[in-house]
């Protein structure tokens, strides 16, 4: 009997032991540290962010803008995968990485971005698809397609860019396949025909820490500008939340957890209706950094537009004002890695994101209600223009960047 309880003990220990090195193991999976040149990545994508941001807000006409710094700099890597030595000088300057190898480059890259994109350790819903567009006539070279899918996971195809209606058609069929349908459209037409196309196609729906209730939701105003309102349907809750208020620059500042509390989802809203060129010239890296150490938790009654926003952007100029000029010109560019020829340039990169905020998150923290913790409560209410960003906890990296201008919503006569 002793020894049968021995042999017990002992199978126990060993099970014991043998759960917490199974534990440490998952432990250290799950906080796996990212290698020297992806946290360098990561840092620079940051400015690579605002600078692309700044450039797109220029354009005339721009409403809602949505980006993704760590899609954009995937591509600049397949540039830089498939160009000519200067080609590759060039988008390590733009990711201040002149330093890092070639080799470093592409697999610090591949590792952001599949830390960062990784939906179920971050709970968020993000279908990112990306593809190379080749005209008919080009034939791609085969160990790129090997590399370009194994550091970037793009696809290639073929298609003929003189038949512009059949290829805008087979972009944007593409496109909304890869979405579930939430993309339909990237663009309406491809201008350049004599280029190779760089299509990043995206959907984004944020799952937030703590839900709002399906209830508190109702139909609201949002003001586009002074004269100008649309109705949208408004979510609303109060609850404990990063916020900072900038008297001195005149902006309220809101951070919400999304669930899992990787990464959170910023809101930069002026006091009152204006255009955003202003705030705008405020972004840098530096004063996001200030204004995230100004953040205390907070009692704070939010009301945000509960939306959908599809947008497309061709950034293939603004990439070429920022330091990519071989490339995107048709003289300079030596492709051949790709193509096994010169003659070929990147003539658009469509940038094309399609994003949601609903209510949907974990259970509400309903301890709170009631106690002194809520009592008198800051007011974030989103009902005009504002700057928003996502943002990673563990890598510091800007995953999304835009402004909510002008949501869908039917046309209200203002009543002001």
């Amino acid at each position: 009997m002793v020894t049968n309880l021995l042999a017990i003990i002992t199978n126990l220990v060993a099970f014991s032991l043998l759960a917490i090195a199974s534990s440490a193991a998952t432990a250290t999976t799950a906080d796996k540290v990212l290698s020297n040149h992806a946290t360098l990545l990561a840092d620079s994508s940051a400015g690579l962010a605002f600078s692309l941001y700044q450039n797109i807000a220029k354009e005339k006409d721009t409403e809602n803008i949505v980006i993704s710094p760590v899609v954009v700099a995937s591509s600049l890597g397949l540039v830089a995968l498939g160009g000519k030595a200067s080609t590759a000088a060039q988008v390590k300057t733009m990711l201040s990485a002149d330093k890092v190898k070639d080799e470093q480059l592409h697999s610090g890259l591949a590792e952001l971005l599949e830390e960062v994109s990784d939906s179920k350790a971050r709970n968020v819903t993000w279908k990112i698809s990306n593809r190379l567009y080749g005209p008919s006539t080009a034939n791609f070279v085969d160990a790129f397609v090997k590399s370009s899918k194994k550091h970037y996971k793009f696809d290639h195809t073929k298609v003929n860019f003189k038949d512009k209606k059949g290829a805008v058609k087979s972009i944007n069929d593409w496109a909304a396949n890869s979405t579930d349908g939430k993309l339909p459209e990237v663009t309406k037409d491809v201008g350049k025909t004599d280029g190779a196309m760089i299509i990043n196609a995206m959907f984004f729906k944020p799952h937030w820490d703590e839900q709002f209730h399906h209830l508190m939701v109702d139909d609201r105003v949002f003001l586009v500008s002074g004269s100008h309102t649309v109705g949208v349907p408004m979510m609303h809750r109060t609850g404990l939340y990063g916020f900072h208020e900038d008297t001195v620059n005149k902006l309220f500042i809101l951070s919400i957890p999304l669930a899992h509390k990787k990464s959170s989802l910023l809101f930069f809203m002026p006091y009152n209706v204006e255009p955003l060129e202003r705030l705008e010239k405020l972004l840098t890296a530096k004063q996001l950094d200030e204004w995230m150490g100004k953040l205390n938790e907070t009692a704070v009654a939010v009301s945000l537009p509960k939306i959908s926003v599809e947008v497309s952007h061709n950034i293939q100029k603004h990439l070429g004002a920022l330091g990519l000029t071989e490339a995107v010109d048709k003289k300079k560019a030596d492709m051949s890695k790709i193509f096994g020829k010169k003659d070929l340039y990147l003539s658009n990169l469509f940038h094309a994101s399609a994003m949601e905020w609903g209510t949907d998150g974990n259970p509400m923290d309903t301890t709170v209600f009631g106690t002194d913790k809520l009592k008198n409560p800051k007011l974030f209410y989103a009902d005009h223009p504002f700057i928003f960003l996502v943002k990673d906890t563990k890598t510091n990296t800007i995953l999304f960047l835009g402004r909510l201008v002008r949501p869908k919503g039917d046309k209200i006569r203002d009543e002001l």
